[in-house]
């Protein structure tokens, strides 16, 4: 029986060709069992670990900036509640108005995210012409250690009035 160098080289090229070495003569790329196609073995495996840092990365990203957003939200709801009752508040009970806000904008804060902004600080002020005001700030959880992203909120608004009507 004649072995596959002793066959013509039409043979040897379709031989090559089914066994995938992509054929070709004897020297040079295409020749042998590592052929042009050999050079390629392994290379998924390659573009995989280069890949998956990029696609994780790509990933906890999104989740970042979604936690950002979120806790952006709740700040800004947590400042906007307590200054409906700072102006609801601020004219009848002048001497404690600012605990009631106060309040009423920590317990927003634990009923919509409570473990979402860290080291949350609320802060109660009054405004020049009659206006008073809450300002939220706290730092936003973390994915990456290395990204310090801080979520801020603020809204004020007049004291709300009873004016008799009189006319």
């Amino acid at each position: 029986m004649a072995t596959t160098a002793q066959a013509p080289a039409w043979l040897r090229r379709r031989l090559d060709a089914c066994r995938g070495d992509g054929g070709g003569g004897d020297t040079g790329p295409g020749s042998g069992r590592h052929g042009a196609r050999g050079g390629d073995r392994g290379m998924s495996a390659v573009e995989f670990v280069l890949l998956t840092p990029v696609l994780y990365f790509m990933i906890f990203a999104t989740v970042q900036f979604g936690l950002y957003f979120f806790a952006d939200h709740v700040a800004q709801a947590t400042a906007q509640h307590g200054a409906r009752e700072a102006r609801r508040t601020a004219e009848s009970n002048p001497g404690g108005w600012q605990g009631l806000a106060q309040q009423a904008a920590r317990e927003r804060l634990n009923t919509v995210g409570p473990k979402l902004l860290t080291s949350p600080d609320i802060r109660v002020y009054e405004a020049a012409d009659d206006r008073v005001g809450v300002a939220v700030e706290g730092g936003v959880v973390n994915v990456f250690p290395f990204i310090d992203l801080k979520a801020r909120a603020e809204s004020e608004g007049p004291i709300e009035r009873f004016v008799p009507d009189l006319g």
